[in-house]
């Protein structure tokens, strides 16, 4: 399971380019064609694009590296009051994020006065869309802790690199040697259980955040209004700033090793730098009102609403409020509450400009 993400990313990426990219040739009804009014200039929606590439790009590294390398500093590790406040924040701008931004963009799409009525106008195909994918999210998180019973185990008891960090961990909270063989491995399988399922965290929440990302940049990339670029870099960077906090912490909760994690970095941080590249590239055929892109792009904002949401609420928040560290204590959890929703607040404001 630690390579699926590293198997199925590049496919994935391909898929969604020829999705994409399906639209780019197609024309827009004549009403639909006009977009931007007047503020239209290619020139400088070129320069605030070269701005939005860059200045996303580092701060979606910021956003991401900086749990991975919280460690150096002792307020920050994962084992800390402050660690589960800032991640309660984090998930909460996740979770605004699919609620807020990308499932009412899939609406917006989907039912676009460029599609026919019917059936486009004649059923809420986002909502439909994002119920299934949430369907489908909790299919891969049961599947998931199916196959780690049934395989993980075996692996780890041949001495898997993998399975000796679930070892050590299980004897680090099992404490001094006296304990029974009977204990020693109830333990040592709750760990690898909790261990897997933070990996399938953070490769599904990955995946969702991949697919709106590549979209949203295509979008930024195809456009020449200077007027819309120009609020969308700064609501961009503060998204991938914190979203990438929420990501970083998950990655980390993982223990994943270096090269998975540089991995995972890589594709966070320039998965919406090369969607407006590409956007770019195809501004002269994509027309983002024609409706083989209205299409596309709606079930792929409602695919990646219904992870997102799914993730941020079950996976993530009520994983962490459930679990020991904020059960232990109400204050904990009013600060952790009270983070979700200044997170989900500020992300929500956020939609008023993109």
């Amino acid at each position: 399971m630690a390579s699926l993400f590293k198997l199925n990313a590049p496919p994935l990426l391909l898929f969604l380019l020829l999705l994409l990219s399906a639209g780019a040739g197609a024309e827009s009804p004549p009403e639909c064609s006009k977009t931007g009014g007047g503020c239209r200039n290619k020139a400088v929606a070129m320069k605030f694009k070269l701005i939005a590439v860059a200045s996303i790009l580092v701060t979606s590294m910021i956003g991401v590296c900086l749990p991975l390398f919280s460690r150096a500093v002792p307020a920050l590790r994962p084992d800390k009051d402050l660690f589960a406040v800032v991640k309660a924040f984090a998930s909460g701008v996740i979770l605004a994020t699919g609620y807020m931004h990308v499932l009412p963009d899939s609406i917006a799409s989907l039912s676009s006065d460029c599609l026919p009525e019917s059936p486009w106008r004649r059923f809420p195909f986002s909502t439909f869309v994002a119920m299934l994918s949430a369907i489908a999210t909790l299919m891969v998180d049961s599947f998931s802790m199916s196959y780690y019973r049934k395989h993980y185990l075996l692996r780890v008891g041949d001495g898997d690199g993998d399975g000796e960090r679930v070892r050590n961990g299980a004897h680090q909270i099992l404490g001094h040697v006296g304990h029974e063989n009977g204990k020693m491995e109830e333990g040592f399988s709750d760990k690898g259980s909790e261990l897997l399922r933070r990996r399938v965290v953070a490769q599904v929440l990955e995946l969702g955040i991949v697919v709106h990302s590549v979209v949203i940049g295509l979008s930024m990339g195809a456009s020449d209004n200077p007027c819309t670029i120009r609020p969308l870099i700064a609501a961009i960077c503060f998204h991938q700033l914190f979203e990438g906090m929420g990501l970083g912490g998950c990655i980390l909760q993982a223990e994943y090793g270096v090269k998975m994690r540089a991995m995972m970095v890589f594709f966070f941080s320039f998965t919406t730098p090369f969607g407006i590249a590409l956007g770019i590239c195809l501004s002269n055929i994509y027309s983002e009102n024609s409706p083989t892109a209205l299409i596309v792009v709606g079930l792929l904002d409602a695919c990646s609403a219904g992870l997102l949401n799914y993730m941020a609420l079950v996976d993530i928040l009520a994983a962490d409020f459930m679990g020991p560290k904020l059960q232990a204590g109400v204050k904990l959890q009013i600060w952790a509450y009270f983070a979700v929703l200044l997170g989900a607040g500020a992300m929500s404001v956020m939609a008023m400009w993109a």
